[in-house]
């Protein structure tokens, strides 16, 4: 779970903090500063506007909706709650780990919160695409069976499943080591035990697998919605507005899944990737060997920290930034009755949904 020789190779780097790769690779405290800031303020007000619609007559049929991005605000607000304030006192404390945590355990904290909170997201993202699906797809058969319950099973059973993950190197299987350059605690890819190779392989899998989930729902719904505006006689009036709001809507879909690639595919590919190099990036800015090394090992940190900022984008492109882009989104039932012949009463949630605070 925690490598005790770890605690000597920071103290052996903050005595040369200010020369060699370490610097090139490293940021002042004002950039995790700054990202707990913004994150915290956007899942924050992200939950605030949540709340004030949740309780708002005539919004049970977006209950469901507002379940699952009100669960994934919290789910980054926590994550970066307990992890932010951690680096920023590893920095402050001049990047010396061993400072802050002589004992180890706060290693095997951060490492648990970075895995949980890592994938959480991912798994609900993956979860609001098939719910989208099954809207646009399926209408009848998700009036009928997707219920609010339901919803909050599939969350509770998602947090559980990740922190049950997250567990494993507590119970032995797999590691959380120090990563450099020093700030933060992650899982280990070194091959020093079958245990981590699994367990790292499994976190890259995990997330590539929710990544293509939330790929293929979202083309699949993105598709159904071309269909469907393309079948609308072009001269009448509801054509226009459903194929407006079809625009918005593929708009939106297509900046979740390019936020999405971006933050989080190079993390889990730069992990395979070291995982079949047999390298670890525990091991960087000790004994950099050869230029290729020392290349993965800068993508590896600018990968995490993409990652990261997941965390703060979140709010902003399912929630808040549709506030500002997307105002129309209230016209939708209306625009879908109308020019709909299979008489979809339940139109998707993705598109009825506007959450505003007055309502």
């Amino acid at each position: 779970m925690w490598d005790p020789n770890m605690s000597n190779v920071v103290k052996e780097r903050g005595r040369g903090n200010l020369t060699g790769g370490e610097e090139r690779g490293s940021v002042s405290v004002a950039y995790p500063l700054s990202m707990m800031i913004t994150g915290l303020l956007g899942n924050a007000l992200a939950m605030l506007l949540i709340y004030t619609s949740y309780g708002k007559k005539g919004s049970k049929r977006k209950h469901s909706f507002l379940l699952c991005i009100g669960s994934l605000a919290l789910t980054d607000f926590v994550g970066q709650l307990l992890t932010s304030p951690i680096v920023i006192s590893v920095y402050l404390s001049n990047r010396q780990w061993a400072r802050v945590d002589p004992s180890g355990h706060l290693c095997a904290f951060f490492g648990l919160a970075m895995t949980m909170f890592g994938l959480c997201p991912l798994f609900i993202a993956s979860a609001m695409a098939i719910e989208r699906t099954l809207a646009i797809q399926s209408p009848h058969w998700y009036s009928n069976n997707m219920k609010t319950r339901v919803t909050r099973l599939v969350l509770l059973c998602i947090w559980g499943g990740g922190f049950l993950f997250a567990l494993l190197p507590i119970l032995g299987m797999g590691q959380y080591t120090l990563q450099w350059p020093g700030t933060w605690c992650f899982i280990s890819t070194n091959h020093s035990s079958p245990g981590n190779v699994f367990f790292a392989s499994s976190f890259a899998s995990l997330g590539l697998l929710s990544l293509s989930v939330t790929f293929t729902c979202n083309l699949a719904t993105i598709r159904a919605l071309v269909i469907r505006c393309k079948n609308r006689n072009v001269a009448s009036k509801t054509s226009k507005q459903w194929g407006r709001i079809t625009t918005e809507t593929l708009i939106q879909l297509l900046g979740i899944m390019c936020v999405l690639f971006t933050c989080w595919s190079p993390l889990l590919v730069i992990m395979l990737k070291m995982i079949s190099n047999h390298t670890s990036i525990e091991r960087c800015g000790m004994s950099m060997q050869g230029s290729e090394t020392q290349k993965d090992c800068s993508f590896f940190l600018t990968a995490i920290r993409l990652a990261s900022l997941n965390q703060i984008l979140d709010p902003w492109v399912y929630l808040l930034l549709r506030q500002i882009l997307l105002r129309k989104f209230r016209q939708v039932a209306s625009a879908v009755s109308n020019c709909s012949n299979d008489r979809m009463k339940e139109t998707p949630m993705i598109l009825t949904t506007e959450v505003k605070p007055d309502g």
